[in-house]
């Protein structure tokens, strides 16, 4: 009886502990760039709404001006 590993098997419990580890090494990766690219977007929607209010506002009348 032969106990030694075979190169093919080797390899097999390589793919098997590799790849699951680079599944999570990018799932890491990848929760931290959508939190940091979640907190710009969200700036960056706030300062559009920010300005696109004040431009609505520049369209209203402002009846105390009218006196």
């Amino acid at each position: 009886m032969d106990l030694a590993p075979t190169g093919s098997s080797v390899f097999a419990a390589l793919i098997w502990w590799l790849v699951p580890f680079f599944a999570v090494l990018g799932a890491i990766i990848y929760v931290i760039w959508i939190a940091k690219f979640k907190d710009k977007f969200t700036n960056e929607t706030n300062r559009s709404v920010n300005k696109f209010q004040s431009f609505q506002e520049s369209f209203r009348d402002d009846p105390s001006s009218n006196s």
